[in-house]
């Protein structure tokens, strides 16, 4: 299994973002696993979408969006939550504690 970016998403990533794909995969490798999918009919793709947050190694925490395809993860974007809510629904939905990442 690898991670691809396309050069669509690497430019997005990086001049809309500010994201690395070095984030990107420290979030995978900091994450607890729990992803779940983008059932939104906007956002509806054959394979689905998935999604997670976690932080990198800097502690920036990131919403990664992704597809499984042929057995890769196909990066779709990254970027900033851009409220609260948006990591409250993440632990709610993950059944995560209040603190998390911080303390677990």
């Amino acid at each position: 299994m690898g991670f691809h970016f396309s050069p669509d998403v690497i430019e997005k990533l990086r001049d809309k973002h500010r994201v690395t794909q070095k984030e990107v995969m420290e979030c995978f490798a900091n994450g607890e696993g729990l992803y779940f999918e983008d059932d939104r009919e906007e956002h509806r793709t054959d394979p689905p979408t998935r999604w997670f947050m976690a932080p990198t190694n800097r502690d920036r925490m990131l919403k990664v969006c992704f597809m499984l395809k042929n057995g890769d993860i196909e990066i779709k974007t990254a970027f900033e939550p851009s409220s609260q809510s948006h990591l409250d629904l993440y632990r709610e939905l993950g059944k995560l504690p209040p603190c998390w990442p911080l303390e677990e």
